[in-house]
Order: structure tokens, then C-alpha cells, then sequence
């Protein structure tokens, strides 16, 4: 594969600027464009990262032809339509989550993957987080032994977000959870089972019809002995932000921490009962990612020098470092040299998982199946 840096651009600049400075800084890539649709805050972020190209049109950016690879950092509504026109016009994809909002925008976007061989990669924070990526370690070396079940939860309150977030049903952003069950061991969801609890204020009701305040999933894993348990709430329930994940092997099991900022607990099998559980402080894995962009796994654009602060990047507790994890994941992806987790089917099997929940939900539980083209 050529060497030459990608050309990136980045589509949406709230909490997209993130990752401008991270890419400026990676030897494969050049921080090409940026695309916004208000003026003034186009001409504020392009004139502090020193960056020429800027579009407040997102057409007339697909028509560059210098662009090879656009990140897609839009509101939830847009991320289908941006992806499917970005594949349309040739460019590689990195988009936010999720990869859509409903199972035929899933489809036409992994259609167009396999039809084009462009590179589509869904931006999961959590399975670049530094807990994951310890749980992984642990897993792939073999320290957890036979997993046994894995449980996942998203809560975070949503009020004040943008309009679109009101009545939101919960398993409708759900791969903060979902994308981390299935991405320990790389496994598939076959089938869910999904139960609603509780209500919302009534007046949210009516924008998605889903009164729901909490939606609890049970997924299947294909070809496999394993299921997983997942929950997620948006509004009307008293909990501080968690994105977790709990795993339970046959050797160890690890527990994220309740409360941000205490120790994981990993429990050991045949040690005596007052020594079975014990905290562990996780630790980092910049050591993976090239120098130039390793200390942002620490650190950030939000929350540096000059106070800046993004509330989904204060709420996630700078998402477990994961930023330029997913930078270099996706570039690497485009050379060839990785597997750009989660990729097209693997994002559309993720985001299948919390739609369909949803769909279950409504049915009071019923199994409802993933469709074929999520487990190719």
C-alpha cells in the first residue's frame, strides 16, 4: 500500500474538533478540510488549527477531489444519509455512532461498502477505551479463560442535549454497550430479547413514541454458547454516566467500577474467599499508537489550556482515551495493515442490535433476529 498521507476531512465541529489536532499530528494522515455548516464556527476552528479548505457545504466537499477519507461527526439523524453519499463519492468512511437509525440504511451502507471496496469504519469509543483494551488483553492472553457471560450498560442523562435527544428510545444508542459485548471475543449477535421498564416524562412520548426509561436486552451470540445482558437509559433515571462493561470468564472476571474514577475489580477463581476480588487500577495503552499521538490518550483539545469543554467528552471522562485509538485504527484500516474494528457488517450487526431491541421492546420481549447481511 502507498505511504502517502490520507487526505482527512472532518464533517461536524463540536465534538469533532476533537480529533483534528490527532490527525494533524499522525504521520499518515493530513488534516485536509473541515465542513460546517455555521460560518462563524468554521472560520473560529479552521483559523485556530491553521487549516485552508473549508466547506459549509457537505456537496461541495464530496466533489473535492483531493479528499480520500471523510470523518463524519454530524447529529445522529444525518449519519446514514452523510455515509451513504460520502461511499457514493468515493471517500473511505470513519462516522460517529451510530452507524444509522434504521436496519435499510445499515444494509445500503454495507452494500455499498462491499460493491465500492472503500473502507467503512464506525467510530465506537468504548472498544478503544483503556478498560476495554485491558479486558482484551487479558482475554486474548488467555487470563479470563472459557467466557462465560459478559454484561454491558449505558446510562447518562440526557437533558439539554440537542432537539433530536428528547424521547429518544434508549436501545436506539446503544453501541456504547453493545459494541463492547460482542467486540471482546469479535462475536456476532444472532437474535435479542429486549424488555421495557418504566417511564419518561409524558411529554417525550410522542417524539419517537417510546415512553420507555429504560430498555434491557438480552443478545445471542451466533455460533456460540454465549449470551450477554445489556441496559440503557436516557432520561428520568438517577445515575451518574456509565458506559461499562463486566466480564465473566471461568479463570477471572473483571467488573468495571460503579462510580467514574475507582479501580476495576477483577475476581480470581480457586484463590480463598477474602482473596478472590481485588482492585485493580487499569492501566494505559498509548503504547500501542505511534508517538506523535500517544499522549492523547491522556489528554485532549476539551478540557486543555484553555478551559475548552465538550459535554459528551466531560461526561465520558475523555472516553477512556480511546480518540487516537480510533484515529489510528481507521487509518491503519485504509493501508491495510489492521481490521478497522468495527467495520461495516461488524458496525451494522452493533447497531442492528439496539434497533431491533427496540423493535422487541415494543412486542413485549419477542425474539426478534439480526438479518443475514449483519453476519457475513
Amino acid at each position: 500500500m502507498s505511504e502517502k498521507p490520507l487526505n482527512i476531512a472532518i464533517v461536524g465541529l463540536g465534538f469533532g474538533a476533537e480529533f483534528i489536532p490527532i490527525y494533524q499530528r499522525h504521520k499518515g494522515a493530513n488534516m485536509a478540510a473541515i465542513c460546517q455548516r455555521t460560518e462563524a464556527t468554521l472560520k473560529e476552528v479552521g483559523d485556530k488549527y491553521g487549516i485552508e479548505k473549508r466547506y459549509q457545504s457537505y456537496e461541495d466537499l464530496l466533489k473535492d477531489p483531493d479528499i480520500d477519507a471523510i470523518h463524519i461527526n454530524t447529529p445522529i439523524p444525518d449519519h446514514a444519509e452523510h455515509s451513504i453519499a460520502a461511499l457514493k463519492a468515493g471517500k473511505h468512511v470513519a462516522c460517529t455512532v451510530p452507524m444509522a437509525t434504521s436496519v435499510e440504511d445499515c444494509k445500503t451502507i454495507v452494500d455499498l461498502v462491499q460493491q465500492t471496496g472503500l473502507k467503512y469504519m464506525m467510530m465506537e469509543t468504548v472498544v478503544y477505551a483503556r478498560e476495554f483494551l485491558y479486558m482484551k488483553d487479558l482475554y486474548d492472553k488467555g487470563e479470563l479463560g472459557k467466557l462465560q457471560f459478559l454484561k454491558g450498560s449505558h446510562q447518562q442523562d440526557m437533558e439539554g442535549w440537542p432537539g433530536y435527544w428528547p424521547g429518544l428510545p434508549p436501545m436506539h444508542y446503544a453501541t456504547h454497550c453493545v459494541g463492547p459485548v460482542l467486540g471482546l471475543g469479535r462475536n456476532q449477535a444472532e437474535y435479542v430479547s429486549c424488555f421495557p421498564s418504566g417511564t419518561i416524562a409524558e411529554e417525550m412520548h410522542d417524539c419517537y413514541g417510546s415512553p420507555y426509561a429504560v430498555e434491557t436486552c438480552h443478545i445471542k451470540f451466533k455460533d456460540s454458547d454465549l449470551s450477554a445482558l445489556v441496559y440503557r437509559s436516557l432520561f428520568d433515571v438517577a445515575r451518574q454516566y456509565r458506559e461499562s462493561i463486566e466480564v465473566y470468564g471461568s479463570k477471572k472476571s473483571v467488573e468495571w467500577p460503579l462510580i467514574e474514577h475507582e479501580p476495576l475489580v477483577i475476581h480470581t477463581a480457586k484463590k480463598p474467599e477474602p482473596e478472590i476480588p481485588e482492585r485493580v487500577e487499569c492501566p494505559d495503552f498509548a503504547h500501542l499508537l505511534p508517538e506523535e499521538i500517544a499522549p492523547f490518550t491522556t489528554g485532549g483539545v476539551y478540557g486543555g489550556e484553555e478551559g475548552e469543554e465538550h459535554l459528551s467528552f466531560t461526561q465520558g471522562a475523555g472516553h477512556g482515551g480511546s480518540h487516537p485509538h480510533l484515529v489510528h485504527q481507521f487509518l491503519e484500516y485504509i493501508a491495510g495493515r489492521g481490521e478497522g474494528y468495527p467495520n461495516a457488517v461488524q458496525s451494522a450487526n452493533i447497531t442492528c442490535t439496539g434497533i431491533l431491541a427496540h423493535e422487541s421492546a415494543q412486542k413485549g420481549g419477542e425474539l426478534v433476529r439480526l438479518p443475514e447481511f449483519t453476519l457475513s
